[in-house]
Order: C-alpha cells, then structure tokens, then sequence
C-alpha cells in the first residue's frame, strides 16, 4: 500500500514539475523539445487561441486510443492518469501565469508572472534550465511506473511495423517536430533583420533541450551507472578478502569453482558487484591479501537484485 501511495504520488509531483517547466521556461520562448509538448507549441503559434496543454489533448487521447487499437496493450492507469494530468496542470498554472487573455494567447514572455521570470535574454540559460526540470520530471514519473504518452506510443509502433528502435524512433520522432518547428514558427520571437539573436537558432536550442532533458531523464531512473564489476582469480583461498567483502563494504560476492587452463590447478575466483567508491579500497585489499592475483575491473551496465534496484516490471519503460 504505501509503494502505491508512494508512486501516485510521484506520478503527480512528476507531472507538475514537468507542466511547470513548459509553462516558465519552453513555452513563452517557442523553444520545440520534440514530442507531443514541441508539436502542441508550434501548433500554438498558429492558433494562439487554443492553449498548449489543450493541444497536447488533442494528441495524447488519440495516441493511447491508438496504442490499444495497434500494440494491443492494456493501458495501465498511471500512464492515461500522467497524459491527461499534464496538459491540465500546464493550462491552469498558464491561466495564473498571465495577467491577461491577449498575454495568455501570445505566452509574452515580458508578462509572465508580472515580468519577473523574462529570460528572452538569456535563451541558453532557459533552455537548460527547462530542459533539466522536464528531465527531472518525466523521470520520476517514470520512476513511478508511468509515462506521459505522446510520443513513447509513436515510438513504439514505429519499433513494431518498421523494426527501429526504441531509441532511434524517438530520435526521429522529435527530429520531425523540431523541423515542424522550424517551417512553421520560422523566425519565431525575433525578426528576420535580428542579426544579434537570429529567431531560427531557436532550433538549435531545442535540440540543445532534447538532449538535456533525455539525459536527466536516464539519470533520474538509472542513477549514475558507474557501478564497478570485478573478478578476481588466485591460487590461494582468499579469507581476508572474504571478510573484507562481508564485514567492511556490508556485500557479498560469488565463489566461482574455476582452474587455469595452462596449470590445470585449482584457483579461485570471486565474481561482485560495487560502486566506483569501492573499487580504490578492494583493490588495495587484494594487493595486501594476494599482489599476484589476476583482478579485471569492468562497468557493470546495470546491477538488479538485493542491494541494488528492482527488476523492471512488464512494460516498464526504460532508457537504452
């Protein structure tokens, strides 16, 4: 009960995080962050009557109607809770944001909470800002065993009918609504003589965005991934290391029955898992238990079970 509680939460703390970085720092610079959000404010541009979170409506109902009718899945609650809860929380903090219909319509960055959030100077800054705060938000609600929808739907039927990855479809994906981006707002808040800030390198911008926030995003599920593997082989049985391991780091680790190919002697061999912490002071161990010993140090990917994360659940998204 309390893991539901816990992840319900997350889910909504997640998608406002997420809505309040589109409404404060993408939204009012028409900065395009690929996905059903990038497509929702180019579409604004050309109907500033019509709200970007209401647009992203527009999308995100058919797409899961969509998902079910050709992936055949079964939609889980939380992800049509997160796609229909974003686009509500981004309109309502929209509506307070701006003290008027004709600022509201134009997203006027210089009116926006009263003028004291204008970053229109400042564009890198708020496009890195913006997009660590979406990374941050989309990853804990996926941490929460959701996804906004949107594009991970047209991602994953591209991977069914056209065989691209997973990672390669949202690539192109959100290469597509950049470049919709760049024909249909063209010069976007600057003019075509704007030679100090030319309005078309809001594209690179937005690629600068897309690229931020996918990277939170791994980082907020999968942490840091710099987890250490080692296998170390000696002739001699290595009980100081053993107590080394259990006593001192609080691990365990595997003994591997093992001989060396040339000898045809017995050795042993330990397989385990640490953080890159660790690795200093285990190998220190190993040269006073054993300096002959044959150590290999890699980086283990991902680590799954008791002391490490939770396997994923079926249909769990994760990063590649």
């Amino acid at each position: 009960m309390k893991k539901t509680i816990s992840s319900w939460i997350g889910i909504f703390v997640g998608c406002i995080i997420m809505a309040s970085a589109f409404v404060y720092f993408i939204n009012p610079y028409n900065l395009v962050p690929g996905g059903v959000y990038g497509a929702s404010i180019v579409l604004h541009n050309l109907f500033p009557s019509i709200q970007v979170g209401t647009f992203g409506y527009m999308f995100d109902i058919p797409l899961l109607i969509i998902s079910v009718l050709l992936l055949g899945s079964k939609l889980g609650s939380r992800t049509i809770v997160a796609a229909l809860f974003t686009p509500l929380v981004m309109n309502v903090l929209s509506y307070i944001s701006y003290p008027s219909e004709e600022a509201l319509h134009q997203l006027d960055p210089s009116q926006l909470l009263g003028g004291c959030l204008d970053m229109s100077d400042h564009l890198m800054l708020t496009s890195v800002i913006g997009a660590v705060i979406i990374g941050l938000g989309g990853g804990i609600v996926v941490r929460s065993r959701a996804t906004t929808g949107g594009t991970d739907i047209v991602a994953m039927i591209l991977q069914k009918y056209c065989h691209i990855r997973f990672s390669k479809a949202i690539l192109l994906v959100d290469g597509i609504v950049v470049l919709f981006g760049l024909l249909v707002i063209g010069f976007g808040i600057g003019q075509s003589d704007d030679v100090v800030q030319p309005s078309w390198h809001l594209s690179f911008y937005s690629l600068i965005t897309i690229y931020i926030s996918s990277r939170v995003i791994a980082y907020v599920i999968n942490g840091e991934k710099n987890d250490k593997l080692l296998f170390v082989i000696s002739d001699t049985k290595l009980t100081a290391l053993h107590d080394y391991i259990l006593k001192d780091l609080d691990r365990t680790a595997t003994c591997i029955k093992s001989s060396g190919l040339y000898t045809k002697s017995d050795k042993e061999m330990l397989f385990l898992v640490v953080s890159y912490k660790e690795v200093m002071g285990i190998k220190q161990k190993i040269r006073e238990v054993d300096p002959k010993a044959f150590v290999v140090v890699t980086d283990a990917y991902d680590a799954f079970g008791e002391g490490w994360k939770e396997l994923p659940m079926e249909g769990e998204l994760q990063p590649e």
